[in-house]
């Protein structure tokens, strides 16, 4: 009896001094908003049929300190309805959202997210991403109660306007990538993927390829976007203009692992889909990424090269080189010099290559000479209709005159040796 006794008197001490200290916030609260205006609220009553206007003289700290007593002690409508409050306060400034911070309302609020009650998640939600605006501490404060492992199972159940404010939130968090921030013992990554691909607006997508990329800046998180299907997700949204840029981002950080690579490469969707983004001309950034995407593949694989030769990247690698801004020219042409022809390259002018045999592997010197003579002929012929064909399409969205840019074309192919000229 007398162990009972005493532990049941340790856990009324133990609240009493809980409560205490909660209220003890509240008062420094309160003393640091006595020097501020107080903030009227308006409020709207109708009596006999005419609307009046009572304006009821309310200072913003004491709707906070009411607010956050029923946020840990209400009940659900209580907790609802001061969430609400503590978002619309939570705008004002940094001060006002590290104090509230303070007063332990976010371990409550991502308790909220984890509700199967919709309306009451997407409330939390939102009050979180008010208290998360502008402060490294209360976005760590967040993270640590847990919101990573408190995600929805089900996102794609949800409505649009949920998955939304999930993305907003998630991506606002995402810049603690760098820092403490669970990626692989938390629901994040699966869930920004189902978001992907359930959600039908091109906004909330934005949010989640804004969040991957954040989180595939640190190369160790590599290895759980590669085995949660981020790669495949990806190469699936590089096709779509307004989605493009963030995603091919994205994969240039995965590319340069190993991981990463495997995982590009081995895509069925490479390389065609990033030699079709070589044509995007009106789109060069998304050029400048796709080339280098394809730098990395190609170099010291020859298999891929060779695919991508037969995937037709010659032609659109010549239109960039002629067509492209600076940096896509100065990729396409390191690109195109790596499709020569069969000599051996040095290791510090592109990948390393073995000899390729031509016309049937011939059996004596000459007869490979004039091989390589007639393959390099040919070469030159398709490799002027390119050109001229570029040349055409150019003319259309230039003042040029047809006369300067066949000379142009002319001379650009005279000048060019056969040891230069792609294959």
């Amino acid at each position: 009896m007398s162990t009972s006794s005493s532990s049941s008197s340790s856990n009324l001490w133990l609240a009493s001094y809980t409560k205490l200290q909660f209220f003890k916030r509240i008062r420094r609260f309160l003393r640091s908003k006595t020097s501020q205006k107080i903030s009227p609220r308006t409020k709207v009553s109708i009596h006999n049929n005419e609307e009046s206007v009572q304006v009821v003289k309310e200072d913003d700290s004491i709707v906070l300190q009411r607010s956050v007593k029923k946020l840990h002690f209400g009940s659900w409508e209580e907790k609802e309805t001061a969430a609400m409050e503590i978002g619309r306060l939570a705008k004002e400034d940094v001060k006002t959202r590290k104090l509230m911070a303070e007063l332990g309302v976010i371990p409550v609020l991502v308790d909220m997210v984890s509700s199967e009650v919709a309306c009451r998640r997407l409330i939390a939600v939102q009050a979180l991403i008010e208290l998360a605006n502008g402060t490294y501490t209360n976005k760590a404060l967040i993270v640590e109660a847990q919101i990573l492992s408190k995600l929805p199972n089900n996102i794609k159940i949800t409505e649009e306007s949920t998955r939304q404010k999930f993305a907003e939130l998630i991506l606002s968090l995402s810049s603690l990538a760098n820092t403490e921030f669970p990626i692989s013992s938390s629901k994040i990554l699966p869930f920004l993927v189902e978001i992907l691909e359930s959600s039908t607006t091109l906004e909330t997508k934005q949010l989640c390829l804004a969040t991957l990329y954040n989180i595939s800046t640190v190369l160790e998180n590599a290895g759980p976007l590669v085995s949660n299907g981020v790669v495949q997700t990806l190469l699936g949204l590089i096709s779509v203009k307004q989605l493009s840029e963030k995603s091919l981002a994205t994969l240039s950080h995965l590319v340069v692992t190993v991981m990463g690579k495997k995982a590009i490469e081995n895509n069925s969707m490479v390389p065609g889909s990033l030699i079709e983004i070589l044509t995007w001309g009106e789109k060069p950034k998304c050029q400048e990424l796709s080339a280098y995407l394809l730098m990395i593949l190609a170099y010291q694989s020859s298999v891929l090269r060779e695919k991508m030769a037969k995937s037709g990247i010659v032609p659109a690698l010549v239109e960039v080189s002629l067509l492209g801004n600076s940096l896509a020219q100065k990729r396409a042409l390191k690109l195109l010099q790596w499709f020569k022809d069969e000599r051996q390259m040095g290791p510090h002018s592109g990948p390393q290559t073995g000899r390729i045999a031509l016309m049937g592997s011939p059996v004596s010197p000459r007869a490979s000479q004039e091989g390589r003579k007639m393959m390099k002929n040919l070469v030159k012929q398709s490799l002027y209709k390119n050109m001229e064909m570029i040349a055409r399409r150019a003319n259309n969205n230039s003042n040029d005159s047809s006369e300067d840019s066949d000379s142009k074309l002319k001379s650009l192919v005279i000048s060019t040796s056969s040891k230069s000229l792609p294959y």
